[in-house]
């Protein structure tokens, strides 16, 4: 029994030069087959496929999809924010009293008011 043989895969840039090539008949598709080492059968089909699907290349373009935002500003953005919330959590125990959070007024309140007004702001 032979080995298996893997089955070869050719880019689309090659399968439209060799059908190119074919379909110019400047080579016979022998000498073609022999240049390229392809089976004549193979060459045939890709000829055909360039002739049938030929049209295409001059229809007109569907319309543009939308553009696919950038998102790696957004996944940046995502990451240092998760950063800075680690960060607000680690030193969370360190200001949640009181007593500690009078040298800091920006700091919100546990339930989340922002910073007491300042003297001369009260009414």
């Amino acid at each position: 029994m032979s080995p298996k043989r893997t089955r070869r895969r050719y880019p689309a840039e090659f399968k439209a030069e060799v059908a190119l090539a074919a379909l110019t008949e400047r080579q016979p598709l022998p000498e073609l087959a022999a240049h390229y080492q392809l089976a004549l059968a193979q060459i045939s089909r890709w000829k055909l496929q360039l002739r049938q699907q030929a049209a295409q290349v001059f229809a007109e373009a569907p319309a543009p999809a939308a553009a696919v935002p950038d998102v790696e500003p957004l996944y940046a953005a995502i990451g240092r924010l998760q950063m800075e919330n680690a960060l607000l959590k680690k030193h969370r125990g360190h200001v949640s009293s009181p007593e500690a959070r009078s040298g800091c007024p920006d700091q919100p309140d546990q339930f989340g008011a922002g910073p007491l007004p300042g003297p001369g702001l009260i009414a």
